[in-house]
């Protein structure tokens, strides 16, 4: 053992003494920023070597040549780029260089009422207040919208409350910088046919990957289209099928590495499209009893066309109040008394029964007035089948004032379960499967049931309109009869979410969680064409290894956290 951490500390002073050289930024070996670079917002733990903050893109490509240059000698090297570390998958830690790219590689180019241009490490609640200044915004965020960056979001194709109107985070990517394999940064963006013709020309390492990239796409384009995910919206594996599309003959290869996790090459810089942003909205809360009829209430509620439709169910609603102290810290004093107030009204709906679950129905509008009127259209509407739905109660929440109470325990829930759950542990292994809602009625039971089972205490949040679900239970996971129920039950989910035509990660994507259940998703010879792209970029896999495609599960399973 001695020996074993001896050769650690050589291998690693080296790193860092050889970096050094060329490195502008710092570059940290101390034991307490290893143990916090170690860990993301998932359940596994990986320890780095050395943390880099890099500069700009000239650290970024002097890393990749200086990995390449030792990988023979060194073949552990690799590089794991983390920004805000909100990472639900485990994408954001690794055992060699992380690259911090947050600390200086965080700047905001341009914002338009129709456009961005920023640097990945640029936190989105800095961005977020740019683009409210020009009437615009980007509408793919997720619930860690207070901590995540930009880049993360493009990395992770992230969404969240506002996909069901908008889309993912793929829909608003024009162009994308990128240091690949051989340390050089390249520009992407949608081609026409002219123009990738005169890539593929080229006689280089850029054209060399265009060649390939378009003849195992062309090659194999039905089977590569039948395989796309029949939902509506999906984080796993790599998009091939929208990387190049016979009907309009573009070519883009943005939509390889949005959501790529950081597997194929490391973004340096990002454009965006943007689009208007609402000048109002509100909500009309629902309280159900049961979730019995919610797989009918679903569609009914889709009818009158929400922007937004999510939900949290009593675990998180009881949560929220137990530890309400936790909310002064992240919304500060004012934000908070208000918080308080606006909770009487629910006080006085929660005296009538305990709702199983809360349904959060928002609409937008020009103004005030038009969003009241539809969140009262909607609730007579439901009114009148309340006992069919069996609905415990409504309130009307027509200004954004009124409805952010809903909203703060919506997407701080996981959050606090965090950081104040001290008995048990989140263990986000089964927190972002998506089913089409159709199926709902037949799905939610089986669900259910599988919980039930496996005695899971879980906490249950999601996009409703996308039938996009987050279960994270809780859990004591240093308890190796705790952890021996994460294999099979996370399997018996995704039977059920894949027999009803769904998908195993409609947002968090897969890191060491679902990379390892690609090929169950996918079959091998889709994940084989994936895998061979990883390979094209990423020959000696140098980035990111052990994530998606060439995620192991008893390597996850050996990584998941002993400590909280």
């Amino acid at each position: 053992m001695c020996l074993r951490v001896r050769w650690a500390t050589v291998i690693r002073m080296n790193i860092q003494e050889e970096l050094a050289k060329i490195f502008k930024g710092e570059l940290d070996v101390s034991e307490e920023s290893r143990e916090f670079y170690s860990h993301d917002a998932s359940l596994f733990e990986l320890k780095p070597e050395v943390i880099g903050f890099p500069k700009d893109a000239e650290d970024i490509k002097n890393t990749v040549k200086f990995v390449n240059q030792y990988k023979a000698q060194y073949p552990e090297l690799s590089i794991t780029p983390r920004s805000r570390g909100t990472d639900m998958s485990g994408a954001a830690i690794g055992q060699s260089i992380l690259l911090d790219i947050s600390k200086y590689m965080n700047k905001l180019h341009e914002v338009t009422d129709t456009s961005a241009h920023v640097q990945p490490g640029i936190l989105f609640r800095d961005f977020d207040k740019a683009t409210e200044e020009k009437g615009s915004l980007l509408p793919s965020y997720p619930a860690s919208r207070d901590m995540a960056s930009v880049g993360g979001m493009v990395n992770n194709n992230s969404g969240g409350e506002k996909s069901l109107e908008y889309g993912k985070t793929d829909k608003y990517v024009t162009e994308l910088k990128v240091v690949l394999s051989d340390g050089n940064e390249y520009t992407l963006c949608p081609l026409n046919r002219d123009e990738l013709n005169a890539k593929m020309g080229q006689d280089d390492f850029e054209g060399n990957l265009y060649r390939q990239t378009f003849e195992l796409l062309e090659a194999n384009y039905d089977e590569i289209q039948a395989a796309a995910p029949k939902v509506s919206k999906d984080s796993t594996g790599y998009h091939l099928w929208n990387v190049w599309k016979r009907d309009t003959g573009i070519f883009d290869l943005t939509q390889l590495f949005v959501g790529g996790q950081g597997t194929l090459g490391i973004v340096t810089d990002v454009k965006l499209r943007l689009v208007k942003r609402r000048g109002h909205s509100g909500l009309l809360i629902l309280f159900l009893k049961s979730t019995t009829e919610l797989g009918q209430l679903i569609p009914k509620v889709l009818e009158s066309k929400p922007a937004t439709f999510e939900s949290f169910d009593d675990q998180t609603l009881w949560l929220s109040i137990r530890f309400m102290p936790s909310f002064l810290k992240m919304l500060g004093p004012v934000r908070f008394i208000k918080l308080l107030l606006s909770l009487v009204t629910t006080g006085v709906q929660l005296l009538r029964g305990v709702p199983k679950l809360i349904l959060m129905v928002e609409f937008n509008g020009e103004s005030e007035a038009e969003v009241r009127q539809k969140v009262q259209e909607l609730h007579r509407k439901l009114g009148k089948h309340r006992a069919r739905y069996e609905i415990n109660g409504f309130e009307e929440a027509p200004t954004e004032g009124k409805s952010e109470k809903f909203w703060v325990m919506r997407r701080y829930s996981f959050q606090i379960l965090r950081s104040k759950v001290k008995d048990k542990h989140t263990a986000p292994y089964i927190d972002d499967f998506i089913v089409p809602p159709e199926h709902l009625p037949e799905f939610l039971p089986q669900l259910q049931a599988i919980i039930k089972k496996y005695k899971l205490f879980a906490t249950i949040a999601g996009h409703m309109g996308d039938g996009n679900f987050h279960v994270i239970p809780l859990m004591k996971i240093e308890d190796p009869a705790e952890r021996a129920k994460l294999e099979p039950s996370q399997r018996e989910v995704n039977e059920l979410v894949l027999k009803y035509g769904g998908s195993i990660s409609g947002e968090h994507n897969d890191g060491m969680v679902r990379g390892p259940w690609l090929e169950q998703m996918y079959g091998v010879s889709m994940l084989g064409h994936m895998k061979d792209i990883k390979h094209l970029y990423d020959p000696q896999n140098i980035f990111n290894p052990k994530k998606k495609t060439d995620a192991d599960w008893d390597f996850s399973f050996k990584h998941i956290r002993e400590h909280f």
